[in-house]
């Protein structure tokens, strides 16, 4: 079957023709590094570690870039409130991404740029911007003119009269039109700046990705990606911004975006006290039952996130890990005198599942079908392990040799390590847990006896740490901040 990928921007499936002859070059936007991980960081990056597994499986040689935007007002807010520099915060978070990411099993990718590093290739872009006359210069701020790219609105598919609504826009009349959106950013007291021809400042938030995936992929190369929520303003202005710099159509070949994930069947936000930190889920589940439970899920359908679906994803990576368990036990047997039906069952089984599993990968890279495979062949390996148990069947080491190989690579795609022991790591997550069960519950006590001073000190404490304590009327809530 020949590889087929829904690309956001022609808004159907296109065979996969790599631009270069056995080589993919993939870009996907990264983590603004002002707190924790949550769990919608998580899935476009397990969704892009698994695509770029399978192209390496497929024989590719594979350029995945990943930025960092070190350089933001999240940042600096944060920054501001701790009394920290900026760099400290980027820096602190950057490394808590990194520590997330590893639990997950997400391999690193080739270059992770961060804006601060490169703000003179976003400097020498603006300023071609501006010289080949789609930028314009107001009072130390520089701004592209959407009019002057008729293409503008081709990924979105929207037209440019109806984009102002729900845009990332800042009302102002010094812009020639309102959809103008900002590439370099005037200096403001308390924030950070760099040297440009029009003054000191800092980049607006759509040049760095452009400068930085121009530098690092070339003026075209094969995927983009990122969240659904990107497609409208962020990834329509990087094309617009990097075509016109380039002067080359299809600055990326196959855009690709993931779906949302919604808590309880509503959109995850902090306002609705819904929003989940990835340390806060490894506390209580291991990371490769939060990894199965995404990839479980096709990449561009909506995900559901809940405790129930999370132990329903637990239940089920114990049922593959209990067809590896037997695989290895088998292993350890003697091969019979002779093969049996069932042995050659179960070889048939390992081929028939290689095929639709690619089949399913080749579909639009759909991991939710992928997975449907390996319970098929799990559930063939269960069966032959009992028949030999009973004696109603000959062992055969090749078939089991066969068997295991095919459940390995099948594994390795998806990046699912069913060996891994996971047991100190989430003996250590209940254990918090516990603990702060015990600590919350003096804070109670303190209250009651109005002992503020204690009460108030607890939590000081605990914030100062990173944990933050939310009075509900349900009771006392936890997080990391």
């Amino acid at each position: 079957m020949t590889l087929r990928i829904y690309n956001t921007l022609s808004k159907k499936k296109e065979e996969f023709i790599p631009i270069e002859e056995g080589k993919v070059k993939i870009y996907v936007c990264g983590v603004t590094p002002y707190n924790h991980p949550h769990i919608g960081n998580a899935r476009p990056f397990i969704t892009w570690d698994v695509i770029h597994r399978y192209f390496e499986k497929l024989g590719y040689e594979v350029t995945h870039i990943q930025n960092f935007t070190d350089v933001d007002d999240k940042i600096i807010n944060a920054a501001n409130r701790e009394g920290v520099s900026w760099d400290t915060i980027a820096n602190r978070y950057i490394l808590a991404y990194f520590e997330v990411m590893d639990q997950l099993n997400i391999r690193r990718v080739n270059v992770y740029p961060r804006v601060s590093e490169h703000m003179q290739e976003i400097i020498d872009m603006v300023s071609g911007l501006v010289k080949k006359g789609f930028a314009y210069e107001v009072d130390g701020d520089v701004y592209y003119s959407v009019q002057d790219f008729p293409a503008y609105g081709r990924l979105s598919g929207r037209e440019l009269e109806d984009m102002q609504a729900g845009a990332r826009v800042d009302i102002d009349d010094r812009k020639r039109h309102p959809m103008d959106f900002a590439l370099w950013k005037s200096a403001k007291p308390g924030e950070p700046a760099w040297e440009s021809p029009w003054g000191p400042g800092r980049p607006g938030w759509h040049i760095e990705c452009s400068a930085m995936s121009l530098k690092y992929l070339g003026n075209s190369f094969d995927f983009h990606g990122g969240g659904s929520d990107l497609i409208f303003p962020h990834h329509e202005n990087e094309i617009a911004q990097s075509e016109a710099y380039t002067g080359k159509d299809q600055f990326v070949h196959y855009w690709l975006h993931n779906g949302f994930i919604t808590v309880n069947e509503e959109k995850m936000s902090k306002s609705l006290g819904n929003f989940f930190l990835v340390n806060d889920i490894l506390a209580h589940y291991r990371p490769e039952t939060l990894r199965y439970f995404i990839i479980a899920t096709h990449y561009r359908s909506p995900l559901d996130f809940s405790d129930e679906r999370l132990e329903e994803a637990e239940r089920s990576l114990e049922r593959l890990k209990t067809a590896n368990d037997n695989l290895t036990y088998l292993a350890t047997l003697p091969t019979g005198t002779k093969d049996s039906e069932e042995a050659n069952n179960l070889r048939a089984a390992v081929d028939q599942a290689k095929i639709d599993f690619y089949d399913a990968m080749d579909d639009d890279f759909n991991t939710a079908l992928a997975v449907s495979v390996l319970f098929g062949l799990a559930k063939e390996i269960n069966t032959y392990h009992s028949g030999v148990l009973l004696g109603k069947a000959s062992h055969s080491s090749s078939a089991v040799q066969a068997a295991q190989g095919m459940f390995k690579e099948l594994l390795d795609i998806l990046g699912l390590d069913l060996t891994a022991k996971q047991s100190d790591h989430v003996q250590d997550g209940a254990i918090v847990s516990e603990l702060m069960d015990i600590i919350i519950g003096i804070r109670q006590d303190a209250r009651q006896s109005k002992n503020w001073t204690t009460a108030d000190r607890i939590r000081d404490d605990l914030n100062s740490i990173g944990i933050q304590l939310e009075d509900t009327p349900h009771g006392v809530r936890w997080k990391h901040k």
